[in-house]
């Protein structure tokens, strides 16, 4: 392929390039790139917003070029400080090495396994000495650290900032010096950290790498960047109903987004979709997402399952059933809000008094919105319904 049909692939759904012209002529030496993109296994699992990062690195596989997958058990130990307000918790190295684990299982859902390259960056931080990180923080500024958004926001609000954090944009660079990386990749909010790599490679006499900066996957809230401390993410490990049903609550408009980062549609592809009834095109969607980090027939049921419970108001066929007295907990008639509780079905008992209080929960196709309602002892099976996603039966 053209090194200009290369860029527009590239270039899909990219937030930033720096810089075009960089990338054209690296492109234009006919070798295969060295794409570098670090994880920090913090959590053990991934979710889309990790996605659509992994799936431009696999777009360079496609093109030709070498994946260099850096997990950063080194760097997990201090916490990337992006786009926080406080400083990580510090993790183990054990913990680190199990979340670890479970990262690249995943990340394998996306990479061609044998197109991809491994690195743990204690292999080259572990053998540093004292000396060394004094060498290191001689390369960077605390008023070029300020230009940080996070760290001026945070500075101007007098939250504290320890110096460990400062040091993570170098460690991260020096990733980059480690490896000779030809491209970084990762989320817009990395650009800085990213930029440090291009400086520290500067420094070292090395060409600098181009960075390519991704947006932020919004979550299902609609509102913010999907996070697993926000709860509006969906994980790579979520069960195919649950992919499923989160992909069809997202908003029609943001749906587009999904298309572009996480299945490379161009604008073109995405302008002839809206043609389309949005219902249609999202369950493609769904399906098409839940195939991947599941298999086509999983999608496919529960697509099937889906359309039943919500285009022909039928109940699924796999809700879970309860017993009155496993649920009843206690004497007297329970209260609505601590029958959904006691079911586990949902992540608190916060979230299911939400639930009640938005009018999201029926009982037999009833809106209930009183969390201290009374449920009597059934005579028969009864379904209760909270959102658009969770059911179950009540026997009696």
């Amino acid at each position: 392929m053209s090194v200009e049909s290369d860029l527009q692939t590239i270039r899909n759904g990219a937030d930033s390039v720096i810089s075009v012209d960089e990338l054209a002529e690296k492109l234009a030496k006919g070798r295969p790139l060295r794409i570098k993109f670090g994880v920090d296994p913090t959590r053990p699992d991934l979710t889309l917003g990790h996605a659509v990062v992994f799936q431009k690195l696999r777009q360079f596989q496609d093109l030709g070029h070498e994946a260099h997958l850096v997990i950063g058990d080194f760097t997990a130990c201090i916490g990337d400080p992006s786009g926080r307000s406080s400083l990580r918790p510090q993790l183990s190295r054990e913990e680190v090495e199990a979340n670890a684990a479970t990262y690249l299982e995943q990340a394998f859902q996306i990479l061609e396994r044998s197109k991809t390259v491994i690195h743990r960056n204690s292999r080259w931080f572990d053998r540093m000495t004292f000396e060394d990180v004094l060498v290191l923080t001689r390369k960077m500024t605390v008023a070029r650290m300020l230009e940080r958004d996070d760290f001026a926001r945070r500075y101007a609000e007098q939250t504290p900032i320890s110096i460990v954090e400062f040091l993570y944009p170098l460690v991260q660079g020096q990733d980059s010096v480690e490896l000779e990386s030809d491209v970084e990749l990762g989320g817009r909010d990395q650009l800085f950290n990213m930029l440090v790599g291009r400086q520290l490679q500067k420094d070292a006499g090395q060409e600098e790498q181009v960075v390519i900066a991704m947006p932020l996957l919004v979550g299902t809230d609609g509102v913010q960047k999907m996070s697993k401390s926000l709860g509006n993410y969906i994980a790579f490990n979520d069960s195919p109903k649950d992919m499923f049903g989160k992909i069809m609550s997202i908003g029609d408009n943001l749906m587009w987004d999904y298309y572009r980062l996480l299945l490379n549609k161009t604008s073109a592809d995405i302008d002839a979709m809206k043609h389309e009834h949005p219902m249609a095109i999202k369950k493609q969607l769904a399906e098409t997402l839940t195939a991947r980090f599941h298999s086509p027939d999983a999608a496919r049921r529960e697509r099937e399952s889906f359309e039943r419970v919500f285009s022909r108001h039928e109940t699924p066929d796999d809700m879970p059933s309860f017993s009155w007295e496993s649920i009843r907990g206690g004497d007297g008639d329970p209260a609505l809000l601590e029958v959904l509780a006691a079911t586990g079905l949902f992540p608190s008992k916060k979230e299911a008094r939400r639930l009640i209080a938005q009018g999201a929960v029926k009982i037999d196709g009833e809106k209930a919105t009183a969390p201290d309602q009374r449920l009597a002892r059934p005579n028969r099976p009864r379904v209760i319904q909270a959102g658009k996603r969770i059911f179950f039966q009540v026997l009696p």
